[in-house]
């Protein structure tokens, strides 16, 4: 073939490319116009069904302004892409607003109108870099109105809850009635001035949470009604509540009051009062509310904490190697009920020296597990773990009973009440809380619904959630769900099922699996090798002190012809060891560019031409179609 024939052929190739590239384009704006394939692995770019019911209620417009920085985090590769997630999910919430969801992105660079708009909303920038430039990372929104609501900060680590976050904001605009929350805590969740410490300590990040979802009002403990504003009672750590109390809780559950209930045999969170201590009282850090469960079929027994072999957590204390803890459990997917809205999802939800639960054959109550230890798991009594601080003693106190047990369980079903005489007499007959009362239920109107959870230090920030100072804002760092758990059980027990599926989401920052196997394996390769060289060298200087120690002149400093051939040796068996190093590491950066390489022709080559073939397929068939 001569110069002008190939050069014709190549050319009538190019004719041919770009032809086949044009029929793609136009049939992929024909044909797939709008639609749109999310492709990733987690669905990272498809909303969950909570967000589009959301957003399918909107009935005023709402504009959502996301201030970033793009000149300023130039330098910033990291929050740039996260800054393009954030984007690129407004754009998904967006279209799926039927157009009520208005978005703007702005760059409030310095002294300009979107800088101004920033500053209204309360927003300030961030100075990072050697330079101090200012970075504003925020988003903000207003209803029609004109509320306000704002997440002054995106922190990338938060990512988990992104989707969350945003459409919680758009709900506040919305101006939707926020469910009321009765909380009643033995355990000091709304912080305050510690006397232990002699420092003021802040809100539980659940807490925090929870005020920004629901009207939380905090309850006496010794309280002789429950209002009927109340939607939802929370009771943490109820211990030692008057007859009266309970007998409010009792006609609140039968009037369908909807009840969040977290006992504990031995509550980590709730030390000994300083007063109690000096006056040699015993304290016994528990709480129980079988009170009115055993008339219900289920009980939480009080003596019982349970240990799991498999999903002990591991903690190290100072001086001493880390070590797994049995009492510390970290229930994964494999205990996490995924036919539940309140567990579905979850990653992990770690607990401190639980109960369990237990449920009687003939309860009327249909008990449904929610969390669960694995089968490895086993029962000490309650006096016995506080008496074991040690996790090696308390080890060896464990046996496994080889079934799982129940740690949090969802109770429904009509019950009668735990009080079948009536109410218990009280000596102040004529206090308004007892002429406010309503007429006595012997049984329960419907079926009730209480989430029961055999543990307290659940809800505490020690279990899964680190909080760091950012410009004197609090930024929690969840390293576990249980946030997410006890949210998600208000949420289901207020009604409201549309926020449920928002948490606990996979993040965009995927690991390279296989790079990582590749890696994991020639560093296994590496420490062989390395281990093999160390003891090359150990044999070697035993044999040196052992000709040394042989030899009749071993005052001597020379070496003696023996010593001369075993360094000699050594040294052979050194360059060849250093040899086999080198071709580890060579291997594991070659198969490394090579599985780069095939990465890189799938995503060229093989997908546009698939996708190409799939429009061009599609066109054909509605051309045959209309024909």
């Amino acid at each position: 073939m001569d110069r002008r024939a190939a050069n014709t052929l190549g050319a009538g190739m190019l004719a041919i490319l770009a032809v086949v590239f044009v029929t793609a384009v136009v049939a992929n704006q024909a044909l797939l116009g709008g639609l749109r394939i999310d492709l990733t692995e987690n669905r990272l770019y498809t909303l969950s069904p909570g967000t589009r019911s959301l957003l399918g209620r909107i009935e005023e417009p709402i504009t959502l302004y996301l201030f970033f920085s793009e000149r300023s985090a130039r330098d910033f590769p990291a929050l740039r892409t996260y800054a393009q997630r954030v984007r690129e999910l407004l754009e998904e919430m967006r279209a799926a607003s039927g157009g009520q969801l208005r978005v703007q992105v702005l760059d409030p660079l310095p002294f300009s109108e979107a800088e101004d708009r920033a500053t209204a909303f309360g927003l300030r920038g961030a100075s990072i870099g050697p330079l101090g430039d200012r970075v504003y990372f925020a988003l903000a929104g207003t209803n029609a109105v004109g509320e306000e609501a704002v997440l002054p900060f995106l922190d990338p680590a938060q990512e988990a809850f992104l989707e969350y976050e945003i459409a919680r904001l758009v709900f506040e605009l919305m101006d939707a009635r926020r469910p009321v929350v009765g909380l009643i805590s033995g355990l000091d969740i709304e912080g305050g001035f510690d006397p232990v410490s002699r420092q003021v300590a802040s809100p539980w990040v659940v807490l925090e949470q929870a005020r920004q979802l629901y009207d939380v009002r905090s309850l006496s403990a010794d309280t002789a009604v429950i209002d009927a504003e109340i939607d939802i009672l929370w009771l943490l750590h109820p211990r030692d509540l008057p007859e009266q109390t309970l007998y409010a809780i009792d006609q609140f559950v039968l009037r369908g009051g909807r009840t969040l209930a977290m006992v504990d045999p031995f509550a980590q969170m709730d030390p000994a009062e300083p007063m109690a201590t000096m006056g040699g009282l015993e304290h016994v850090p528990a709480s129980s509310l079988n009170r009115l469960l055993d008339a219900w079929g289920v009980r939480v027994p009080p003596d019982d904490v349970v240990l799991d072999d498999v999903s002990a957590l591991t903690v190290s204390s100072p001086g001493q190697r880390p070590e797994r803890h049995l009492a510390l459990l970290g229930v994964r997917r494999d205990g996490l009920s995924t036919s539940q809205v309140t567990t579905a999802g979850l990653e992990q939800v770690n607990f401190a020296f639980p109960g369990h639960i237990l449920a009687e054959a003939d309860s009327p109550l249909r008990v449904e597990p929610l969390i669960q230890t694995s089968p490895q798991a086993g029962r000490i009594p309650a006096a016995e773990a506080r008496a074991t601080p040690d996790p090696a003693a308390l080890r060896e106190r464990f046996t496994p009973e080889g079934q799982p047990l129940t740690l949090a369980a969802l109770l429904t079903g009509a019950v009668p009440s735990s009080f079948a005489d009536g109410p218990p007499a009280r000596p102040d007959e004529d206090s308004p809380a007892h002429t406010a009362a309503t007429e006595h239920l012997a049984s329960s109107r419907g079926d009730i619904h209480l989430l029961l959870v055999a543990d307290s230090d659940v809800a505490s920030d020690r279990m899964w959630v680190q909080v760091q100072s950012f410009f004197g804002q609090r930024l929690p760092s969840p390293f576990a769900s249980n946030g997410d758990f006890i949210i998600n059980a208000l949420d289901y027990l207020g009604g409201s099922e549309e926020l449920l599926g928002l948490r606990g989401r996979a993040t965009f920052q995927r690991p390279f699996t296989r790079v990582e196997a590749l890696r994991r394996e020639a560093d296994t390769r590496l420490s062989e090798t390395l281990a093999r060289l160390e003891q090359e060298l150990a044999e070697t200087e035993q044999r040196l002190a052992a000709l040394q120690a042989a030899r009749e002149d071993a005052g001597t400093l020379l070496l003696s012809p023996e010593q001369e051939a075993e360094i000699d040796r050594f040294s052979q068996q050194q360059v060849t060891l250093r040899q086999e190093l080198r071709e580890v590491q060579r291997d594991r950066e070659a198969n490394i560019e090579a599985l780069g390489r095939r990465l890189k022709i799938l995503n060229i080559g093989l997908v546009p031409l698939l996708l190409t073939l799939v429009a061009i397929a599609g066109l054909v068939l509605r051309r045959r179609t209309a024909v």
